[in-house]
């Protein structure tokens, strides 16, 4: 028995190898939320799963969510969540509390996180050395949406923005030392003001402007499914317009699909969609065979 113990340990190890010399010193920014932050274990398996990453000489980035934790802080001050197309309404009072719990609870909870797996991070939100220059989103009135907005009426949701640009000078100084940077999605813009972005949408910016490796989205499902529910990997962006297409990509799973097709035609290498619930998935995405989840190329 611990002879095939061995030989497993020693396979996996073999196995890893050509991906560890052929991505060493390669950057990959990594979405990390949702499930992968339900439980201690999945917890501590993404944790050691960066600092191995950096440990063998490649560069993760982390990005992080926090909707979750946002809805349940804003409940207990009892405040009402409002969603419009997905998105949180926020007022200032909501954006004072989204900056405390994503730039504070929850990103030094990964930095300690981190730590504890023997590794050395540096926490950071966009505010920070201004590493992400905001603007404010506006949505478009759409049929769906509560009756009180005209259809391609122009809805201002708040304190709720996308990136306008990216400086990548705190990144760049940090890619050469031993800190792991984790990444709150909020920015700033010209006036000073903080706005709260989509965490998906910040990884994919921040992965194309740094020409990431590779740009990883943890999500809560085992990756893209074709209509007979068989995964799809090794996808091309053209193969990805046209299952978008004939509607075999469509509903929750277009806006991180788009995140990742708008990642790899900017210049990022690879995107992978993978599943936040298996522990250990960043590792066996980027170091193994077979990898777990969907994978998009540019070609």
């Amino acid at each position: 028995m611990e002879h095939n113990r061995a030989e497993e340990t020693a396979r996996v190890l073999t196995e890893a190898l050509p991906y560890i010399q052929r991505f060493s010193g390669a950057t990959v920014v990594i979405k990390y939320g949702g499930n992968a932050m339900d439980s201690a274990e999945l917890q501590n398996s993404f944790a050691r799963d960066v600092v191995l990453m950096k440990a063998v000489g490649l560069n993760p980035i982390v990005v992080h969510g926090g909707g979750p934790q946002i809805g349940s802080l804003l409940e207990k001050l009892g405040k009402e969540s409002k969603f419009v197309q997905g998105m949180r309404v926020t007022d200032a009072e909501t954006m004072d509390v989204v900056q405390m719990v994503l730039g504070g609870l929850v990103n030094k909870q990964i930095v300690n996180l981190i730590h504890r797996n023997g590794g050395r991070a540096i926490g950071l939100t966009g505010k920070d050395a201004q590493l992400i220059r905001a603007r404010k989103l506006l949505l478009k009135a759409q049929d769906s949406d509560a009756p009180e907005y005209k259809a391609s009426e122009i809805i201002d949701i708040g304190h709720v923005g996308e990136v306008q640009g990216i400086d990548t000078h705190v990144l760049e100084m940090m890619a050469g030392s031993d800190f792991i940077p984790v990444i709150a999605p909020i920015g700033v813009d010209d006036a000073g003001e903080s706005y709260n972005i989509n965490a998906d949408l910040v990884a994919g910016k921040l992965a194309e402007v740094l020409r990431a490796e590779k740009l990883i989205l943890l999500t809560n499902v085992a990756g893209l499914k074709d209509k007979t529910g068989k995964i799809l990997t090794g996808l091309s962006a053209e193969r990805v317009k046209e299952l978008i297409d004939d509607g075999t990509i469509y509903g929750g799973m277009l806006p991180k699909i788009s995140c990742a097709l708008e990642a790899v035609q900017g210049g990022v290498n690879s995107a992978h969609i993978i599943d936040g619930r298996v522990a250990h998935a960043v590792l066996l995405e980027i170091l193994t065979d077979r990898g777990i989840g969907t994978l998009i190329t540019r070609r």
